[in-house]
């Protein structure tokens, strides 16, 4: 390698660095402290400064992909910046730090391309060049499959974006709400109040559910949408997986305790996806939540994604293996217990387990969930239905079965026609 590409390189790397640092310090997610990024941010800036000192020694080979690697990296964490700015949810500095990291992973793309075509082998005779190179290539594919691309899912995951909360119709007047989860956390959401004595919490967020709150609120049921941690207007960092957001659930139940238009053990939980395993976790520990629709329920964890059949589990099981031991490292929570040895836990309260013919993340495994849940319980397969798509596919039977489990255990409602 020339003096010119390491000086450039060793550029890139220390504003790759200060991304990280700023990230985890200075400009860290509202609601978290430097002692919550410290593992994850000194585990990135750790692979930083080892590659910044073994680099000079390397081959021109290891060189150029080691530079490719990290210029990945620079650009997954100035992308995700810069998408967050132009979504509204960003800052000013957002921007600035956003584009020092993508301008540091294009020098850095820049450097290992160039070394690689550089240095590039010239084999004698084309037969022997050409399936080297196949050979090379197909080897350089399934690395990047699955080590690479895990890996760069894993650091995407903890720096997702937020998206802005937008105005929605409940179908009914609602109040903006804020309280405070046991780990010190500021969470927001909407309440929709009550008219039957009874609530639901529709869970994650202020977006997806909506339809779903829309259509609970017209029956009088009080609703009440939260801002999953590290999501929309709540503070905390984000976990596409909702590790350590059972607290979230847990201050929304402290909350709707304080509310006077709800009777006692009069309060359900409606989960889409991460929602629904969160749901569902909460109510193993939690006897305030009486009745819980979990709708896509998957896997969290590396054992529940293990429980799956199939040979592209298999296949794709060091690939998740690598995902979820990334995020046990760049995350500031500890993954939950699995839902197979939860589910067992929240009888004698009800739960409906509702899954889609096409579903994703694991949906398959409802029936083992509801195989080891106790009485009372219901599963319903929409064949039809895409990932947390029941309410489309199926509105009107989707409404009835769904409010009417809720009158069932929540009002005392009549038995399941059904």
């Amino acid at each position: 390698m020339s003096p010119r590409e390491a000086r450039v390189l060793a550029v890139a790397l220390a504003l790759t660095g200060l991304h990280v640092l700023d990230d985890a310090t200075l400009h860290r997610e509202p609601g978290t402290t430097v002692a919550d990024n410290l593992t994850g941010a000194g585990a990135l800036l750790a692979v930083l400064a080892v590659s910044a000192a073994v680099f000079p020694r390397l081959r021109a080979g290891a060189q150029a992909t080691l530079a490719l690697l990290l210029g990945l990296l620079a650009l997954v964490l100035g992308v995700l910046h810069l998408v967050e700015v132009a979504a509204g949810t960003g800052s000013a500095w957002d921007a600035v730090s956003g584009t020092l990291a993508v301008g540091a992973a294009l020098a850095s793309l820049a450097v290992g391309t160039r070394v690689l075509w550089r240095t590039r082998r010239r084999t004698p005779g084309r037969a022997r060049r050409y399936s080297r190179r196949v050979l090379v290539f197909v080897a350089a594919v399934l690395a990047f499959y699955v080590v690479v691309l895990p890996l760069l899912l894993a650091v995407g995951f903890v720096h997702k974006p937020r998206q802005p909360v937008e105005v929605a119709d409940l179908g009914r007047p609602h109040e903006e709400v804020s309280f405070e989860t046991s780990d010190g956390l500021r969470l927001s959401g909407w309440y929709v109040p009550s008219e039957n004595g009874a609530a639901v919490i529709a869970f994650p967020g202020r977006k997806s559910a909506v339809p779903h709150a829309r259509m609970l609120a017209e029956h009088g049921y009080g609703v009440l949408l939260l801002d999953m941690r590290g999501n929309g207007e709540s503070e905390g960092a984000p976990n596409p997986f909702g590790w350590g957001s059972a607290r979230d659930l847990r201050a929304g139940l402290d909350y709707l305790e304080t509310r006077d238009d709800l009777r006692d053990g009069a309060v359900g939980g409606l989960g889409l996806s991460v929602g629904g395993e969160l749901l569902l976790e909460t109510a193993s520990g939690d006897p305030r939540l009486t009745a819980v629709v979990s709708e896509g329920a998957g896997y969290r964890t590396l054992h529940e994604y293990r429980l799956e059949d199939g040979l592209a589990n298999l296949v794709s099981t060091p690939q998740s293996a690598i995902i979820f031991g990334a995020l046990r490292v760049l995350s500031p929570e500890s993954p939950p217990e699995p839902l197979d040895r939860l589910v067992p836990r929240i009888s004698p309260r009800a739960i409906f387990l509702i899954e889609a013919g096409h579903g994703q993340g694991g949906e398959t495994l409802n029936p083992l969930y509801f195989e080891r849940a106790g009485d009372p319980k219901e599963h319903w397969l929409i064949p039809e239905a895409s990932h947390t798509g029941g309410l489309e596919a199926r509105p009107g039977k989707y409404e009835r079965r769904v409010v009417g489990f809720f009158d069932r255990y929540l009002l005392g409602g009549a038995p399941d026609p059904s």
